[in-house]
């Protein structure tokens, strides 16, 4: 059995759904991608993504001594319908993968178990990346083999929908390359009419500025008037494109039950998750992807919500933060009392 079989029998007990191989330079179409989405001023305040271009656009760049790269796919599937929520206006719409565990720590271990049995196996060298590095995880997964990148731009396959987290393997061992993956879209738009605030300015195009996910995580101070109207009910995070993919009915569910909903962040309640301070916030969201944006911001994005909500009784808790430490903060609680009133 090659090096290589050998490998993904270790994967796939370490729970990936699925792998590919590419070498680090079957993309090179990635660098001259990014230049034009940076150009654009798609990235809006991601000031990281154009950082080290270079580095992005060029695995080798990034390692020279990089030889393959192992593209591997963790699923999330959610046993819920994630859009159920959007109809409910007075509770918040949470992304389906910061529903519990944080996937950067849960991947990161499984990828560290994978890369070591491959050192053991004679004179190799790794590296390993979930997300967190200049690395451009879809061009290379879908040189890989894995997917293709849809026309909401993430990766989808035929195989497993388009709930799943990627993972990268650098490495010095020469192993053989997959084929890569082609368009399976067709004349499907089902992901861009489901985008609330028409981001994709074209199939395969995103502009992240106007992107709910990039909103409700990225972006820092006021969101504009006319955005946050569109955010609806959404606090953290956006699934409405991925949901909408026709592929996914032949999703695999998940087995990391690390990843499964927790119950009270399926669908919480915005009174509820409005009158957190700085140390609640921390305990409440403790491992979760979510502590990252801190309280204020999550608060932000919990008053938008109280805001579209057309919820009278949820006025006061609105009104409650007239008065907040954080002048954004203060600013959402105001055009939420606005427009309840």
């Amino acid at each position: 059995m090659s090096l290589k079989a050998r490998l993904w029998d270790v994967a796939q007990d370490a729970g990936f759904a699925k792998m590919g191989v590419c070498k680090p330079d079957a993309a090179p179409e990635t660098a001259q991608r990014l230049s034009a989405f940076v150009e654009a001023g798609y990235h809006g305040q991601m000031s990281w993504m154009a950082e080290r271009m270079n580095w992005r656009g060029s695995p080798q760049d990034l390692w020279p001594e990089c030889r393959s790269v192992i593209m591997l796919a963790e699923m999330y599937t959610p046993e819920h319908d994630p859009r159920t929520v959007l109809s409910r206006p007075e509770l918040g719409a949470i992304s389906v993968y910061a529903q519990n565990k944080d996937y950067h720590d849960v991947a990161k271990k499984r990828l560290k178990k994978v890369g070591r049995w491959l050192v053991e196996q004679g004179d190799i060298q790794i590296k390993v990346f979930v997300d967190t590095a200049p690395v451009m995880e879809k061009p290379l997964a879908q040189a890989a083999g894995l997917g293709w990148q849809g026309k909401h731009t993430n990766l989808l396959a035929r195989d497993l929908g388009n709930w799943f987290f990627l993972g990268a393997i650098f490495t010095t061992a020469e192993l053989e390359p997959d084929e890569a993956q082609t368009d399976n879209c067709g004349s499907c738009t089902a992901c861009l009419d489901a985008c609330p605030t028409d981001a994709f300015p074209a199939p395969f195009q995103l502009d992240a500025r106007r992107c709910i996910s990039y909103l409700t995580i990225e972006h820092k101070g006021p969101v504009a008037p006319e955005l946050r109207e569109k955010m609806g009910n959404h606090i953290y995070g956006c699934d409405d494109c991925l949901a909408a993919c026709p592929w996914n009915k032949f999703a695999v569910a998940a087995t990391e039950m690390k990843y499964a909903a927790r119950e009270e962040l399926k669908a919480p309640k915005l009174a509820a998750l409005v009158s957190f301070d700085d140390a609640s916030f921390r305990a409440r969201f403790s491992g979760s992807p979510i502590k990252r944006i801190g309280r204020d911001r999550f608060t932000r994005n919990v008053l938008y919500a109280i805001g579209n909500s057309g919820k009278p009784e949820l006025k006061s808790h609105a009104q409650a933060l007239l008065n907040d430490n954080d002048p954004v903060v203060r600013d959402a609680a105001e055009w939420a009392v606005g427009r309840l009133s």
